[in-house]
């Protein structure tokens, strides 16, 4: 009788912390589940500069209705859906502006960013503006930047962005290269292009390297994009436009659906 007892009583005791332990493993399942917003952060790359169709609201942002972050929430109905990518926008930026609608329910993240603070548009001014020589310099002052300054930019955000959203998988997308080279096209000379090219790498691997060492994903856009660079005859970039020079050197609609859509749905 007495063993019984105590049969009985480990039994229940068993049960009972097998009970706790599924209970609190389910509960810490559904806190993941529960985990499904989505927020888009990032400069004009992300925001959809060049694709047109801008949401009104987003003023100077520029935010698109054909930029791939828009793209993929209409295709997978996150939870929530809270856009805040910015043309023109720096990595502290980021920091003051665009973190606000994240927390422990954000499930992804999307990020592009890096480019302005390494001064894409004052590269690109110059490389159209003066000579080889001129255009070569000023790459090698943003490589250098990238270099000395950018890992700690990327850095404070990365952090940032960990800490307001412990439960997020980040998604880190990069920049295409711009040119095809050794196609016959009018404007910048071979040696500008390969060299912008060249740039474009750079700037990848340095941002690359960051998102690993955060435990991000890096989504590289470069192989979708080959093949619809500027002078490819099937061009996924705008080239200079005088009339709208905010949408020059930037994807247009079709580069979002067909470049970066993929990439990013791939990793989210």
């Amino acid at each position: 009788m007495r063993r019984s007892r105590i049969t009985a009583y480990v039994t229940s005791l068993l049960l009972a912390v097998g009970f706790a332990l599924t209970g609190a493993a389910t509960a810490q399942a559904s806190g993941t589940a529960a985990a499904t917003g989505y927020v888009a952060l990032g400069d004009s790359y992300a925001s959809g500069v060049g694709a047109g169709s801008y949401i009104s609201s987003s003023g100077d942002c520029l935010r698109s209705t054909k930029a791939y972050p828009y793209l993929w929430a209409a295709a997978h109905s996150p939870s929530s859906f809270d856009f805040t990518a910015c043309s023109g926008a720096r990595t502290g930026d980021v920091l003051a502006n665009q973190l606000g609608p994240l927390s422990s329910s954000t499930g992804l993240v999307s990020l592009s960013i890096g480019g302005n603070d390494a001064g894409f548009a004052d590269v690109m001014t110059t490389c159209v503006l003066q000579s080889d020589s001129g255009c070569l310099s000023r790459i090698a002052t943003a490589k250098a930047y990238v270099d000395s300054t950018l890992p700690g930019q990327l850095d404070s955000v990365y952090s940032a962005i960990s800490s307001k959203a412990p439960a997020a998988h980040v998604v880190v997308l990069g920049y295409p290269r711009f040119y095809k080279l050794g196609a016959t096209c009018l404007g910048l000379s071979d040696t500008k292009r390969a060299a912008i090219n060249d740039a474009a790498d750079y700037l990848d691997s340095a941002i690359a390297k960051r998102a690993a060492d955060h435990g991000f994903t890096f989504g590289d856009v470069r192989s979708t994009f080959t093949g619809h660079e500027l002078c490819s005859g099937s061009a996924w970039l705008h080239s200079l436009n005088l009339l709208n020079v905010t949408e020059s050197y930037h994807p247009t609609a079709a580069g979002h659906f067909g470049g970066y859509l993929p990439v990013f749905t791939s990793a989210a």
